[in-house]
């Protein structure tokens, strides 16, 4: 892990609990992304930064879940939840930018807004790539850089500068099926295939 990988980490682990805490007050459209998102996973299914596992109540039952995070604190939290919810899942400590499987390891691999905390966004989505089976997907949403001043000068003074979701995916070898934005624009969400 690099440095900068591991503040963030440690950051993730000083915050799990206020990030518990406000996802009850989550937005009905975020409630509802996560909803359509989750809809999507199919067989063997990666969710990268699972966080306190906010998404779990939504994901089909037939689904094969493994779940990753940097946060030894959050990962806690994503297993208890779990444990709650009666949802079978394998939560293991990764980096989004070394996933530790083996090449074509995932029918559908999973992120939603943890894109914007990675330090090299690119190289997360290869390995979101390298992992998922030809034709498997993609799903995820992330906030967006900021196109408009003044926010474009704030952007530039952030450690891990945002960037559009789908064309960082579009880089790394996948082909978007849809796209559109949520939260003024200030969000996007992304459907993307393994050719």
């Amino acid at each position: 892990m690099d440095a900068r990988t591991e503040h963030t980490r440690r950051r993730w682990d000083r915050v799990a609990s206020h990030v518990e805490h406000s996802e009850r007050f989550q937005s009905p459209v975020m409630r509802r992304t996560r909803e359509i998102l989750c809809a999507g996973a199919r067989g063997d299914t990666l969710e990268v930064a699972v966080g306190t596992g906010a998404n779990l109540p939504h994901y089909p039952p037939q689904i094969r879940l493994t779940a990753i995070d940097t946060s030894p604190e959050m990962l806690d939290r994503a297993r208890e939840r779990a444990r709650r919810l009666g949802v079978v899942a394998r939560f293991l400590e990764g980096d989004a930018q070394n996933l530790e499987f083996p090449d074509q390891s995932f029918d559908t691999v999973l992120c939603t807004l943890a894109m914007c905390a990675v330090a090299d966004q690119r190289r997360a989505l290869s390995e979101m790539y390298r992992v998922l089976v030809p034709g498997g997907r993609l799903l995820m949403v992330d906030h967006i850089e900021y196109a408009r001043l003044p926010g474009r000068l704030v952007e530039r003074l952030r450690e891990h500068p945002r960037r559009l979701p789908r064309e960082v995916a579009v880089e790394a070898g996948f082909e978007v099926g849809h796209h559109d934005r949520l939260f003024l624009g200030m969000v996007e969400r992304v459907v993307a295939h393994r050719p």
